[in-house]
């Protein structure tokens, strides 16, 4: 380089000695605004995805908030179903208390119940076993009468015994051991009614148990229902003048079926030879008493 006109040659080194030191401090400062540029947008850069995950979160936290919401919804929801809930099985736990009292009652009930059957099922053994005994005795009974028919039919062969007589022997014993009905004598009787006649082969006053009875029967060989229907009419007409309820009876040798079917057991029909032909007598009904 020339040295400048006017300028020393000292001056002038001086000069070149600032200037360069000025150079290089230039040099210096512009690295480091190149560095600190290089930063700045390195720190921009950090900044706008700083800035993008801030949206990022945001957003995150828009969605997260409403997701909260609905999350807080359903847990109202969840609270009033499970306060709905606890009314049901407050009201499940009352009807339990309420159905295990009924069963509580039920059980007593079948205990009761049971127990009744128990004495029920005893009380039939009693009689199923009094039945049974009763029935060994009215085959007795009827082998008896049987054998004292057969003894009296003969004693009427042999001594002149009518029939009447013979239903007046037998009848007083067969009404007993039969059906508890007691008599001491049967005999004839005859009503007026109306100025009428009704000649009655067999009366007798007794009693089946406390109760008061009239035997009232006609006395026929054969009997068929042109009897049964006669003698309907003779009860009728005398019923007013009994002193008690009547036990119809017709007693003969012979009872026909249509004589049965007559009776409708209205009227008790006797064969005295033919036990086993018996119609059924008038019963009182019986009640049945339940447990």
């Amino acid at each position: 380089m020339a040295e400048p006109q006017g300028i020393t040659a000292e001056l002038y080194r001086a000069i070149v000695t600032i200037v360069d030191d000025r150079v290089r401090e230039i040099r210096v400062t512009r690295e480091d605004f190149d560095r600190l540029t290089q930063t700045v947008a390195q720190l921009a850069q950090a900044q706008a995805r700083t800035e993008q995950r801030l949206e990022e979160l945001a957003q995150a936290q828009a969605r997260t908030e409403e997701r909260l919401d609905r999350l807080e919804a359903a847990v109202e929801r969840l609270a009033e179903a499970q306060a709905r809930t606890d009314a049901a099985v407050q009201q499940l736990a009352k009807r339990v208390d309420q159905l295990a009292e009924a069963q509580a009652r039920t059980e007593q009930r079948l205990n009761e119940l049971a127990q009744a059957q128990a004495r029920t099922e005893q009380r039939v053994e009693q009689l199923e076993g009094a039945m049974q005994r009763l029935a060994e005795a009215q085959a007795r009974t009827e082998q008896a009468l049987q054998q004292l028919a057969t003894q009296v039919g003969a004693l009427s062969d042999n001594v002149g015994y009518g029939l009447e007589d013979i239903a007046r022997v037998v009848l007083p014993g067969y009404l007993k051991q039969r059906y508890g009905v007691t008599v001491e004598r049967l005999e004839r009787r005859i009503f007026s009614v109306d100025g009428q006649r009704f000649d009655v082969d067999l009366y007798a006053e007794g009693r089946r148990g406390r109760r008061r009875i009239v035997v009232l029967g006609e006395v026929k060989a054969r009997i068929y229902a042109r009897e049964v229907h006669y003698f309907q009419q003779v009860l009728q007409a005398v019923r007013p003048q009994l002193p008690a309820e009547p036990l119809p009876v017709l007693f003969g040798y012979f009872i026909d079926l249509s004589a049965m079917e007559a009776a409708q057991d209205q009227i008790l029909l006797i064969a005295a030879y033919q036990p086993t032909m018996e119609a059924t007598a008038p019963r009182r009904r019986r009640r049945t008493k339940r447990v």
